[in-house]
């Protein structure tokens, strides 16, 4: 995923929860689900890093502060709403690194790091949500751009 930062300035501030003259994208994936939530009429509110969910890291053993990237409130179909929180990732970092390599070098230690700090940050997202009424969801380049898979 290139990195790609910037502002991003809402066409529709009332929708967004939090401060829309502060939205900040941290990559292409996440401006490009920015513009979908501003744009797309189903969804009613939309924010960018305004949740914070605790979680213990299982690289230090203490609490750390999760900032899912996305909170949306959709009209469904049926007409009642739905409250989501999402996250933007690439697919190859929601898979389990390989458990014994030939070498253990310093990339796949980070990646197995990487890989245990996402899966207890989503495990308590998951938990969060559930106590919420919310759902929580992790979208990929599949989800971003269907054309392509």
């Amino acid at each position: 995923m290139k990195s790609y930062k910037g502002k991003y300035k809402p066409m529709n501030p009332k929708k967004y929860r939090g401060d829309p003259s502060q939205v900040i994208y941290r990559s292409l994936w996440e401006r490009k689900l920015m513009v979908y939530c501003d744009k797309n009429t189903s969804v009613i509110e939309w924010g960018s890093e305004e949740i914070i969910i605790p979680y213990r890291s299982p690289k230090d053993g203490r609490i750390h502060r999760y900032f899912p990237d996305f909170y949306m409130k959709v009209k469904q179909k049926n007409g009642t709403t739905k409250k989501f929180v999402i996250e933007v990732k690439p697919k190859a970092q929601c898979k389990e690194p390989i458990k014994n390599p030939k070498r253990r070098t310093k990339k796949w230690l980070n990646e197995v790091f990487t890989y245990a700090v996402n899966q207890a940050k989503w495990k308590s997202a998951e938990e969060f949500c559930k106590d919420h009424g919310m759902e929580f969801k992790i979208f990929t380049e599949d989800h971003l751009f269907p054309q392509y898979k």
